[in-house]
Protein backbone atom coordinates (compact mmCIF):
# COMPACT_ATOMS: atom_id res chain seq x y z
CA UNK A 1 0.00 0.00 0.00
CA UNK A 2 1.36 3.20 -0.61
CA UNK A 3 0.44 6.97 1.05
CA UNK A 4 1.15 9.95 -0.67
CA UNK A 5 2.25 12.06 2.05
CA UNK A 6 2.78 16.17 1.64
CA UNK A 7 5.75 16.74 2.66
CA UNK A 8 5.67 20.41 2.48
CA UNK A 9 2.45 20.66 4.40
CA UNK A 10 1.71 22.01 7.89
CA UNK A 11 4.05 24.55 10.40
CA UNK A 12 6.67 22.77 10.62
CA UNK A 13 7.97 21.28 7.27
CA UNK A 14 9.66 19.34 5.97
CA UNK A 15 11.01 17.55 9.34
CA UNK A 16 8.16 16.88 10.73
CA UNK A 17 6.02 15.55 8.29
CA UNK A 18 8.84 13.75 7.20
CA UNK A 19 9.64 12.43 10.33
CA UNK A 20 6.09 11.27 10.77
CA UNK A 21 6.53 9.05 7.48
CA UNK A 22 9.60 7.66 9.06
CA UNK A 23 7.68 6.32 12.31
CA UNK A 24 4.95 5.39 10.14
CA UNK A 25 6.92 3.10 7.85
CA UNK A 26 8.51 1.57 10.85
CA UNK A 27 5.63 0.92 12.43
CA UNK A 28 3.45 -0.93 9.99
CA UNK A 29 5.67 -3.25 7.37
CA UNK A 30 2.96 -2.95 4.61
CA UNK A 31 3.68 0.34 4.14
CA UNK A 32 4.99 2.66 1.21
CA UNK A 33 4.89 6.43 1.80
CA UNK A 34 5.68 8.85 -1.14
CA UNK A 35 7.08 11.94 -0.38
CA UNK A 36 6.51 15.09 -2.10
CA UNK A 37 8.75 18.12 -2.04
CA UNK A 38 11.81 19.67 -3.05
CA UNK A 39 14.14 16.57 -3.45
CA UNK A 40 17.47 17.63 -1.73
CA UNK A 41 15.66 18.92 1.04
CA UNK A 42 13.49 15.50 1.45
CA UNK A 43 16.63 13.60 1.41
CA UNK A 44 18.69 15.24 3.59
CA UNK A 45 15.85 15.30 6.40
CA UNK A 46 16.06 11.39 5.92
CA UNK A 47 19.71 11.33 6.26
CA UNK A 48 19.12 13.54 9.71
CA UNK A 49 17.01 10.94 10.42
CA UNK A 50 18.94 7.87 9.29
CA UNK A 51 16.66 6.14 7.61
CA UNK A 52 18.64 3.82 5.99
CA UNK A 53 16.49 0.86 7.29
CA UNK A 54 13.82 1.83 5.25
CA UNK A 55 14.53 3.76 2.76
CA UNK A 56 13.13 0.50 0.10
CA UNK A 57 9.94 1.75 1.11
CA UNK A 58 10.28 5.24 0.31
CA UNK A 59 9.40 7.26 -2.66
CA UNK A 60 10.87 10.84 -3.18
CA UNK A 61 8.69 12.54 -5.93
CA UNK A 62 10.28 16.14 -6.82
CA UNK A 63 7.63 18.92 -6.21
CA UNK A 64 9.28 22.29 -6.73
CA UNK A 65 6.44 24.45 -5.53
CA UNK A 66 4.91 25.25 -2.16
CA UNK A 67 1.42 26.27 -1.30
CA UNK A 68 1.24 29.60 1.01
CA UNK A 69 -1.60 29.72 3.26
CA UNK A 70 -2.52 33.24 1.68
CA UNK A 71 -2.94 31.28 -1.84
CA UNK A 72 -6.63 30.86 -3.25
CA UNK A 73 -7.51 27.33 -3.46
CA UNK A 74 -9.24 27.87 -6.62
CA UNK A 75 -6.53 29.11 -8.19
CA UNK A 76 -3.69 27.12 -6.84
CA UNK A 77 -4.73 24.51 -8.63
CA UNK A 78 -4.42 25.89 -11.78
CA UNK A 79 -1.12 27.81 -11.36
CA UNK A 80 0.78 25.76 -9.45
CA UNK A 81 0.04 22.57 -10.81
CA UNK A 82 4.00 21.30 -9.46
CA UNK A 83 3.10 22.13 -5.57
CA UNK A 84 3.20 19.10 -3.35
CA UNK A 85 -0.21 18.63 -1.87
CA UNK A 86 -1.31 18.63 -5.63
CA UNK A 87 1.15 16.03 -6.84
CA UNK A 88 0.33 13.88 -4.35
CA UNK A 89 -3.80 14.37 -5.01
CA UNK A 90 -2.42 13.54 -9.03
CA UNK A 91 -0.86 10.47 -7.86
CA UNK A 92 -3.81 9.60 -5.79
CA UNK A 93 -6.08 10.19 -8.42
CA UNK A 94 -3.62 7.70 -10.68
CA UNK A 95 -4.03 5.16 -8.48
CA UNK A 96 -0.39 4.80 -8.21
CA UNK A 97 -0.59 5.56 -4.54
CA UNK A 98 -4.46 4.68 -2.23
CA UNK A 99 -4.47 7.59 0.00
CA UNK A 100 -3.37 11.17 0.44
CA UNK A 101 -2.14 12.46 3.28
CA UNK A 102 -1.39 16.61 4.04
CA UNK A 103 -1.35 19.23 7.01
CA UNK A 104 -1.04 21.69 4.80
CA UNK A 105 -3.66 24.26 3.24
CA UNK A 106 -7.13 22.90 4.23
CA UNK A 107 -9.26 24.70 1.25
CA UNK A 108 -6.76 23.65 -1.14
CA UNK A 109 -6.57 20.10 -0.15
CA UNK A 110 -10.95 20.17 -0.27
CA UNK A 111 -10.89 21.97 -3.32
CA UNK A 112 -7.91 19.90 -5.35
CA UNK A 113 -9.82 16.96 -3.69
CA UNK A 114 -12.72 17.50 -4.96
CA UNK A 115 -11.93 18.36 -8.64
CA UNK A 116 -9.57 15.60 -9.26
CA UNK A 117 -10.53 12.34 -6.99
CA UNK A 118 -14.39 13.73 -7.55
CA UNK A 119 -17.14 13.34 -5.35
CA UNK A 120 -18.86 9.81 -4.93
CA UNK A 121 -21.96 8.91 -6.86
CA UNK A 122 -25.15 10.45 -5.04
CA UNK A 123 -23.06 12.75 -2.77
CA UNK A 124 -24.11 16.24 -3.17
CA UNK A 125 -21.28 17.93 -1.19
CA UNK A 126 -17.86 16.60 0.62
CA UNK A 127 -17.94 17.10 4.37
CA UNK A 128 -15.18 17.34 7.22
CA UNK A 129 -15.33 16.33 10.33
CA UNK A 130 -14.08 17.25 14.00
CA UNK A 131 -13.81 14.22 16.27
CA UNK A 132 -14.55 15.07 20.51
CA UNK A 133 -13.80 12.98 22.94
CA UNK A 134 -16.49 11.37 25.40
CA UNK A 135 -14.55 10.19 28.01
CA UNK A 136 -12.95 6.59 28.72
CA UNK A 137 -11.03 6.71 25.26
CA UNK A 138 -14.45 6.98 23.25
CA UNK A 139 -15.07 10.08 20.17
CA UNK A 140 -18.08 11.54 18.77
CA UNK A 141 -17.74 13.72 15.22
CA UNK A 142 -18.93 16.88 14.33
CA UNK A 143 -19.79 17.73 10.60
CA UNK A 144 -19.82 19.71 9.14
CA UNK A 145 -16.83 21.84 10.75
CA UNK A 146 -16.42 24.36 7.87
CA UNK A 147 -16.31 22.91 4.34
CA UNK A 148 -19.72 24.05 3.79
CA UNK A 149 -21.65 27.47 5.60
CA UNK A 150 -24.40 27.10 3.82
CA UNK A 151 -26.58 24.27 3.93
CA UNK A 152 -29.62 22.54 2.84
CA UNK A 153 -31.43 19.79 4.87
CA UNK A 154 -30.51 17.41 1.74
CA UNK A 155 -26.73 17.79 2.69
CA UNK A 156 -27.08 17.62 6.52
CA UNK A 157 -28.80 14.52 5.94
CA UNK A 158 -25.93 12.94 3.36
CA UNK A 159 -23.48 14.18 6.27
CA UNK A 160 -24.56 12.24 9.10
CA UNK A 161 -25.26 9.03 7.01
CA UNK A 162 -21.51 9.80 5.61
CA UNK A 163 -20.70 10.53 9.20
CA UNK A 164 -21.93 7.52 10.35
CA UNK A 165 -20.49 4.97 7.93
CA UNK A 166 -17.14 6.50 9.21
CA UNK A 167 -17.35 5.92 12.83
CA UNK A 168 -18.40 2.33 11.94
CA UNK A 169 -15.48 2.00 10.08
CA UNK A 170 -12.96 4.08 12.48
CA UNK A 171 -14.64 2.65 15.70
CA UNK A 172 -16.92 -0.53 15.22
CA UNK A 173 -19.70 1.22 16.93
CA UNK A 174 -22.56 -0.38 15.13
CA UNK A 175 -25.55 1.55 14.39
CA UNK A 176 -23.86 5.02 15.59
CA UNK A 177 -25.92 7.28 17.28
CA UNK A 178 -26.98 10.40 14.89
CA UNK A 179 -28.11 13.78 16.62
CA UNK A 180 -28.69 17.09 15.23
CA UNK A 181 -26.99 20.36 16.60
CA UNK A 182 -29.70 22.45 17.96
CA UNK A 183 -30.73 25.42 20.65
CA UNK A 184 -33.09 22.89 22.68
CA UNK A 185 -33.88 19.26 22.47
CA UNK A 186 -37.31 19.97 21.29
CA UNK A 187 -38.23 18.57 17.88
CA UNK A 188 -39.86 22.30 17.17
CA UNK A 189 -36.43 24.06 17.98
CA UNK A 190 -34.35 25.98 15.48
CA UNK A 191 -33.99 27.51 12.54
CA UNK A 192 -35.77 26.05 9.55
CA UNK A 193 -32.75 24.35 8.44
CA UNK A 194 -32.70 22.59 11.28
CA UNK A 195 -36.58 21.84 11.47
CA UNK A 196 -36.57 20.54 7.92
CA UNK A 197 -33.57 18.63 8.76
CA UNK A 198 -34.78 16.69 11.85
CA UNK A 199 -37.85 15.85 9.83
CA UNK A 200 -35.76 14.02 7.12
CA UNK A 201 -33.41 12.25 9.53
CA UNK A 202 -36.89 11.10 11.53
CA UNK A 203 -37.74 9.24 7.77
CA UNK A 204 -34.16 8.47 7.25
CA UNK A 205 -34.09 4.61 8.97
CA UNK A 206 -30.74 6.34 10.59
CA UNK A 207 -30.19 5.86 14.76
CA UNK A 208 -31.61 9.05 14.68
CA UNK A 209 -31.67 10.32 18.73
CA UNK A 210 -33.39 13.74 18.47
CA UNK A 211 -31.43 17.30 19.41
CA UNK A 212 -28.49 17.87 21.26
CA UNK A 213 -27.57 21.14 22.53
CA UNK A 214 -23.90 23.03 22.72
CA UNK A 215 -23.40 21.62 26.15
CA UNK A 216 -24.00 18.02 25.34
CA UNK A 217 -20.52 17.97 22.64
CA UNK A 218 -18.76 16.42 24.82
CA UNK A 219 -21.09 14.08 26.83
CA UNK A 220 -22.22 10.35 25.54
CA UNK A 221 -25.45 11.33 23.95
CA UNK A 222 -24.60 10.82 20.14
CA UNK A 223 -21.44 9.52 17.99
CA UNK A 224 -22.45 11.50 15.59
CA UNK A 225 -23.84 15.26 15.64
CA UNK A 226 -24.15 17.16 12.24
CA UNK A 227 -25.02 20.88 12.32
CA UNK A 228 -24.06 23.48 8.78
CA UNK A 229 -20.03 24.26 8.21
CA UNK A 230 -20.48 28.15 9.62
CA UNK A 231 -21.82 26.51 12.99
CA UNK A 232 -19.42 23.84 13.39
CA UNK A 233 -16.44 26.09 12.76
CA UNK A 234 -17.40 28.25 15.71
CA UNK A 235 -17.84 25.10 17.89
CA UNK A 236 -14.92 23.72 16.71
CA UNK A 237 -12.73 27.00 17.36
CA UNK A 238 -14.10 27.44 20.63
CA UNK A 239 -13.45 23.86 21.78
CA UNK A 240 -9.82 24.36 20.33
CA UNK A 241 -9.64 27.12 23.31
CA UNK A 242 -11.23 26.24 25.82
CA UNK A 243 -8.81 23.32 27.14
CA UNK A 244 -6.14 25.33 26.78
CA UNK A 245 -7.61 28.09 28.39
CA UNK A 246 -8.30 25.83 31.24
CA UNK A 247 -4.50 23.93 31.43
CA UNK A 248 -3.13 27.32 31.37
CA UNK A 249 -5.31 28.38 34.41
CA UNK A 250 -4.77 25.39 36.07
CA UNK A 251 -1.09 25.81 35.87
CA UNK A 252 -1.13 29.19 37.55
CA UNK A 253 -4.01 27.76 40.35
CA UNK A 254 -3.40 27.79 44.24
CA UNK A 255 -2.31 24.01 44.37
CA UNK A 256 -5.98 22.59 44.79
CA UNK A 257 -6.97 21.80 41.38
CA UNK A 258 -7.18 18.53 39.56
CA UNK A 259 -4.63 15.63 40.39
CA UNK A 260 -1.63 14.89 37.60
CA UNK A 261 -3.12 11.85 36.88
CA UNK A 262 -6.72 13.35 36.14
CA UNK A 263 -4.73 16.55 34.41
CA UNK A 264 -2.58 13.65 32.18
CA UNK A 265 -5.81 11.70 31.22
CA UNK A 266 -7.59 14.45 30.15
CA UNK A 267 -4.36 15.86 28.31
CA UNK A 268 -4.56 12.79 26.16
CA UNK A 269 -8.50 12.73 25.43
CA UNK A 270 -7.78 16.22 23.94
CA UNK A 271 -5.02 15.47 22.50
CA UNK A 272 -5.88 15.61 18.59
CA UNK A 273 -2.64 13.85 17.73
CA UNK A 274 -3.75 10.68 19.12
CA UNK A 275 -6.29 10.56 16.12
CA UNK A 276 -3.87 12.76 13.58
CA UNK A 277 -6.57 13.62 10.72
CA UNK A 278 -10.10 13.38 9.43
CA UNK A 279 -11.09 12.28 5.61
CA UNK A 280 -12.71 14.54 3.71
CA UNK A 281 -15.96 12.10 3.23
CA UNK A 282 -17.74 12.34 0.26
CA UNK A 283 -14.87 12.23 -2.44
CA UNK A 284 -14.18 9.41 -4.38
CA UNK A 285 -10.89 8.39 -2.22
CA UNK A 286 -8.99 8.37 0.67
CA UNK A 287 -7.83 11.74 1.66
CA UNK A 288 -7.00 12.79 4.80
CA UNK A 289 -6.56 16.60 6.56
CA UNK A 290 -4.38 17.13 9.20
CA UNK A 291 -4.19 19.96 11.66
CA UNK A 292 -1.55 22.69 10.05
CA UNK A 293 0.22 22.79 13.69
CA UNK A 294 0.47 18.46 13.63
CA UNK A 295 3.49 17.05 15.53
CA UNK A 296 4.96 14.01 14.05
CA UNK A 297 3.10 11.62 16.06
CA UNK A 298 -0.22 13.29 14.79
CA UNK A 299 0.74 13.11 11.33
CA UNK A 300 2.12 9.66 11.95
CA UNK A 301 -1.35 8.34 13.28
CA UNK A 302 -3.13 10.30 10.07
CA UNK A 303 -0.76 7.79 7.72
CA UNK A 304 -2.10 4.86 9.83
CA UNK A 305 -5.77 6.04 9.64
CA UNK A 306 -5.84 6.17 5.74
CA UNK A 307 -4.14 2.80 6.07
CA UNK A 308 -7.21 1.60 7.68
CA UNK A 309 -9.38 3.37 5.59
CA UNK A 310 -7.88 2.02 2.94
CA UNK A 311 -8.31 -1.43 3.63
CA UNK A 312 -11.84 -0.74 4.58
CA UNK A 313 -12.58 0.91 1.10
CA UNK A 314 -14.06 3.79 2.47
CA UNK A 315 -15.58 5.28 -0.79
CA UNK A 316 -17.20 2.10 -1.47
CA UNK A 317 -19.07 2.32 2.47
CA UNK A 318 -19.79 5.80 1.90
CA UNK A 319 -21.64 5.03 -1.83
CA UNK A 320 -23.32 1.61 -0.38
CA UNK A 321 -24.47 4.50 2.52
CA UNK A 322 -25.62 7.38 0.75
CA UNK A 323 -27.48 4.70 -1.74
CA UNK A 324 -29.63 2.72 1.17
CA UNK A 325 -30.01 6.20 3.35
CA UNK A 326 -31.25 8.62 0.06
CA UNK A 327 -33.46 5.72 -0.95
CA UNK A 328 -35.24 5.47 2.63
CA UNK A 329 -35.58 9.12 3.00
CA UNK A 330 -37.21 9.73 -0.74
CA UNK A 331 -39.14 6.63 -0.09
CA UNK A 332 -41.17 7.42 2.91
CA UNK A 333 -40.07 11.12 3.58
CA UNK A 334 -41.13 12.75 0.99
CA UNK A 335 -44.43 11.79 0.48
CA UNK A 336 -45.61 12.89 3.94
CA UNK A 337 -44.00 16.27 3.93
CA UNK A 338 -47.01 19.24 3.83
CA UNK A 339 -46.51 20.99 1.36
CA UNK A 340 -44.68 18.71 -0.75
CA UNK A 341 -44.10 20.65 -4.18
CA UNK A 342 -43.20 23.53 -2.32
CA UNK A 343 -40.77 21.61 -0.12
CA UNK A 344 -39.14 19.92 -2.98
CA UNK A 345 -36.98 23.55 -3.41
CA UNK A 346 -36.38 24.14 0.08
CA UNK A 347 -35.39 20.45 0.71
CA UNK A 348 -33.18 20.65 -2.92
CA UNK A 349 -34.86 17.77 -4.00
CA UNK A 350 -35.92 16.80 -7.88
CA UNK A 351 -38.75 15.43 -9.36
CA UNK A 352 -36.83 12.85 -10.41
CA UNK A 353 -35.10 11.68 -6.86
CA UNK A 354 -38.50 9.86 -5.82
CA UNK A 355 -39.52 7.86 -9.06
Amino acid sequence: MVIALDAMGGDHFPHVPVEAACQALREWNDLHVALFGPEESLRSELKRLDASDIMDRILIEHSAEVIEMTDSPGKVVRSKPDASLLRAIDMHQSGAAQAVVSAGHTGVQMAASYMKLGLIKGVRRPTIGGLFPKGDGKFAILLDVGANTDCKPINLLQFAVMGSVYMELLTGTKNPRIALISIGEERTKGNELVLATHYLLEQSGLNFVGNVEGRDLLSDKADVMVCDGFVGNVILKLSESLFHAFMSRVAVSDGNGPTPAVLGKMAKEFDYSEIGGVPLLGVNGVSIICHGGSPAKAIKNAIGEARRLVQKNLPSALSEGVDQYDASMLARGMAMYKGRKEKRDELEVEETDDE
